[in-house]
Order: C-alpha cells, then sequence, then structure tokens
C-alpha cells in the first residue's frame, strides 16, 4: 500500500495524541507547582539576583559568559513558538490558552531553575569547551546511563531532525507572504547560513546569538507594545476575555477550556522549554563559580520569552480582533481574519492593519532572525549530545552526520506544510520533557541543598564558590578537578548581599 500525506498526517496525530496525553500537561504543571512551593518560590524571591547575575559575568576560554549563556538559550527559546505558536494557541484553545501560558511560565521558572543548575553541577569539560545537559546529569546524578543514552538518542533527533522543520517552515511562509520569496529559495539560503554558522563551533554560535537576540527580542516588543498601546481602551476587556476564557466563564469559548489548558500548556512548554531538557545545555556552557548562579539567570529567561514576548504576540493579536477560534469538530467560533491559517500570518495581518507598508514586513523579518537563531539552538543541544555520546569513543563522522541532518530538515521542513511541520515538532518536544521532567523531579533535591549553600554564602556577604563536598556530591569532577579555574572566575572586594528575604 502507498504511503499518501493523509496517512502520514494521521499516524503523526496518532503519536502526538499519546505523547500529549493529559498527563504530560499536568505533569508540567505540577513539576512547576512541586518545585515552585520546594523553592519557596525562587522565581519571586530572588528576581533582583537573577537581574544583577545577568550582567555582571565573566567568560573564560572554555566557557562563555552568563549572558552569552543566557542568549544562547533565549536563541532556542525565543522562536516561532512566540508568534506563529501563540497563533496556533489561540485558534484551537482560545483566548484563555494565553492565560495558561503565563501559568506555565511562572511555574516552569523553577522547573528551569532546577534543570540548568543540575546542568551546571554535572558538566564536563570536552575538547576545551564546557558541556553539559540532562545526558550529564542523569548518567552522574541518577547513575542511570541506559537512561542518559536514551535522553541523548531522543535529543538528537528531536533537535536535528524533527524541531528545525518548524523554524523553517515559519520563515518560508512570512518570506512568502511579505516579499513574495519562493519558499525553495529561501530553504537554500537558510541551508547555506546554517552551514556557515554551525561549522564554527560553540564560540562562533554565542557571538552570533548575544549579537541577534537581544535586538530582535527588544524591538519585537517595542512594536508590538506601540500597537497595543494604540488600542489601549481595549485592554481591559482583553484581559477579562483572558481570564474568563481560562475558566470556561465566557460564553463563547467555555466549550473548549481544557483545550484551553492543553495548548497554553502546550505551546507554552514549546515556547519556553522550561522542563524540556534543552535548557540545561547552553546554562552549562556558562562559566560561573557556582551552579544556582546560572541556574537564577536561566529562570529569568523563561518570564523574558512568555511573559515579554509571548504577552506582547498574544495582546497585539487580541486587542486588534485578527485572530480565529476554532472549536472541535473544525467549528468556527470566532472569525476575525478569514482566509489565513493558524500561524505568523495573524501576527502579520495585525501589525499591517497598523502600520501599513511596514508591519508585514517587519514580522517576516523578525520571525527570520527568531527562527534562525532557534536552529542554531538546536544544533548546538543535539552536538553536546553527541559530545556525551564520544566522550570515550571517537565518532567524529556523527557530527558530520548531524550537520547534514540538520541542514536537510531545514530545507525539508522549509518546502513542506506547516501542520506536518508542527505536529513533528509537538512529538520532538514532547518526547524529551517525558524523559526530563522524570529526572528532575528525582533530582531536585541536590538543586535545592545548592540554592541554600548559595543563599548562606550570600548572607556572609560572598561571591558564593561552590564546593560539592561541601553538600557531599559525588560525581561533580569538574568543580573538584578545576579548583582554581573556578576561583579566577570569583569576585572579590563588592559586597554582595541575599535577595532571599
Amino acid at each position: 500500500m502507498a504511503v499518501t500525506g493523509g496517512n502520514i498526517s494521521d499516524l503523526i496525530n496518532f503519536i502526538n495524541g499519546i505523547i500529549w496525553s493529559p498527563a504530560l500537561v499536568w505533569l508540567c504543571l505540577g513539576t512547576g507547582l512541586w518545585f515552585s512551593v520546594r523553592g519557596r518560590f525562587l522565581q519571586l524571591r530572588h528576581i533582583k539576583e537573577m537581574r544583577r547575575l545577568i550582567f555582571r559575568s565573566k567568560q573564560n576560554d572554555a566557557g562563555v559568559s552568563s549572558f552569552q549563556a543566557l542568549t544562547m538559550t533565549l536563541a532556542g527559546r525565543v522562536g516561532t513558538g512566540n508568534i506563529a505558536g501563540v497563533a496556533t494557541a489561540i485558534t484551537f484553545g482560545g483566548p484563555g490558552a494565553l492565560f495558561w501560558m503565563w501559568v506555565v511560565a511562572f511555574l516552569g521558572a523553577s522547573s528551569a531553575f532546577v534543570e540548568s543548575t543540575l546542568g551546571q553541577i554535572y558538566k564536563e569539560k570536552i575538547n576545551g569547551e564546557y558541556r553539559g545537559g540532562p545526558a550529564f546529569y542523569i548518567e552522574k546524578g541518577l547513575g542511570l546511563r541506559w537512561y542518559a543514552w536514551l535522553f541523548a538518542v531522543v535529543t538528537v533527533l528531536s533537535c536535528g531532525l524533527l524541531l528545525p522543520g518548524v523554524q523553517a517552515n515559519s520563515i518560508g511562509s512570512s518570506l512568502n507572504l511579505a516579499f513574495g520569496i519562493s519558499p525553495n529559495v529561501t530553504a537554500a539560503f537558510i541551508a547555506l547560513l546554517l552551514g556557515f554558522i554551525i561549522f564554527g563551533g560553540v564560540k562562533r554560535i554565542a557571538v552570533f546569538t548575544s549579537t541577534v537576540v537581544p535586538f530582535m527580542a527588544l524591538g519585537y516588543i517595542i512594536v508590538a507594545c506601540v500597537i497595543v498601546a494604540l488600542h489601549i481602551e481595549k485592554l481591559p476587556g482583553v484581559l477579562l476575555l483572558v481570564w474568563r476564557s481560562a475558566f470556561g466563564l465566557d460564553a463563547g469559548f467555555g466549550a473548549i477550556v481544557g483545550l484551553a489548558i492543553s495548548w497554553g500548556v502546550k505551546r507554552g512548554v514549546y515556547s519556553n522549554e522550561a522542563a524540556q531538557g534543552t535548557g540545561p545545555h547552553a546554562s552549562s556552557a556558562a562559566a560561573v563559580t557556582h551552579p544556582v548562579k546560572q541556574g537564577l539567570v536561566q529562570a529569568f529567561s523563561v518570564y523574558i520569552d512568555t511573559l515579554f514576548v509571548c504577552s506582547a504576540t498574544g495582546f497585539m493579536l487580541l486587542v486588534t480582533g485578527l485572530y480565529n477560534v476554532q472549536g472541535p469538530g473544525d467549528v468556527a467560533l470566532y472569525t476575525g481574519i478569514a482566509g489565513v491559517a493558524a500561524g505568523p500570518g495573524y501576527v502579520q495581518t495585525a501589525m499591517e492593519s497598523m502600520m501599513p507598508g511596514f508591519g508585514n514586513y517587519f514580522v517576516a523579518i523578525a520571525l527570520f532572525f527568531f527562527a534562525f537563531t532557534t536552529i542554531v539552538a538546536y544544533y548546538y543541544i543535539a552536538e553536546t549530545n553527541i559530545a556525551w555520546i564520544c566522550r570515550k569513543t571517537a565518532r567524529p563522522w556523527l557530527m558530520i552526520v548531524l550537520k547534514i541532518m540538520l541542514m536537510v530538515s531545514a530545507v525539508y521542513g522549509t518546502v513542506k506544510t506547516a501542520d506536518m511541520a508542527w505536529g513533528l515538532g509537538d512529538i520532538g518536544v514532547g518526547m524529551m520533557a517525558w524523559l526530563n521532567i522524570i529526572a528532575i523531579l528525582l533530582m531536585g533535591g541536590t538543586a535545592f541543598n545548592c540554592l541554600r549553600d548559595y543563599e548562606k554564602q550570600m548572607s556572609q556577604n560572598a561571591d558564593p564558590v561552590f564546593d560539592p563536598e561541601r553538600l557531599s556530591l559525588q560525581n561533580a569532577d569538574y568543580w573538584t578537578e578545576h579548583r582554581d579555574e573556578v576561583k579566577k572566575l570569583s569576585e572579590p572586594g563588592p559586597t554582595f548581599r541575599t535577595t532571599s528575604s
């Protein structure tokens, strides 16, 4: 029997239904709530410290600064999910989906702290560069090498094959809508630019993302805020609509409250990646004196991604009314932009309606940088897991295969349908989330012990320096073998005060 596009789509939807069952949705929310309570809502208590750490950091020959690690993480987090993902969530979950994206961000900040702190604790120095991530802390912290192998293989397949297509597809569709550029031309350009970046190593990736990410994110937020400001009289009504829709209190969207939660959590996790297991890869590359420093920085990155960028998109769509909501069975519950498929087209139309001759082009350009830097971040994540696989047995050919696989995936995703690209991406996100959440739930105590150690040193007006022996931690080899290297990064002199009131 011939395999048709319909057969493949049905299979993708079937697999997604299993992976993204209500169990994973509630596991994401429950894990974030548990870590928030256990950390005494560190995502609120330590906001001031988070901001301080972002800009007060150093780097060395083996690692990047906290700010560069933050931008590398944001390169993965700030992407298609912030534009097309928000539009998709509202289409299938209603305005209430935006509320549940906020909930995932707030609770997920604590999950991001845990996984990134663990990534720093168990990082290694491989070929002169810091490497870390779930495969590292699963093997060293849990002692489950088979589980670490499973995560590494799943992540290489997800970030190298399944996820790049989502980002590339949005680039292709947005450039085609704005400039009339053929997706085939866009695919060729993406492949060439990707090759230049990914063959340059982690340093080139860090320089590229630290230059592009802050500029593009700030510019997008400013323009979106201008549009919201022009409709400021509608904002109170929009906030009420989001609140009522999130809990099934709105007459028009009350029947899809379950979908609001499901799509809000799914797109929230896709966008901010909290607990997904991708963030720790970039955070482990930072040169810091204590793992908690980067854990706090990465917790703040979740806020930047969802509370700032995603909210800007959501408000812009809702205040202009240029969005659709589709209920079960393809029933139209609200139609504000007929004839436009859910995705970047919503945002492009909304901006163009307020800024004729500019908005459409601006979104296309912003989305290109958002999505392209995310593809670069996916490569770094997959590369780190191959570095873990090849630590003891050299397999240089795997890196070549990865580079080719990533570029082929980006090209394929650019020219395929959006539904198929998103379906494959959701499978990749879901598989990593299941594996990583189980691991961090088992290891969360280690991260919170480190947090208490950090807070104790801060209360003594010292720049915290990590010593695994003080906490009786095993297998934190980097910190015991490179004590002098760590001490060079410390900041003697200034007075440091705890923010953990």
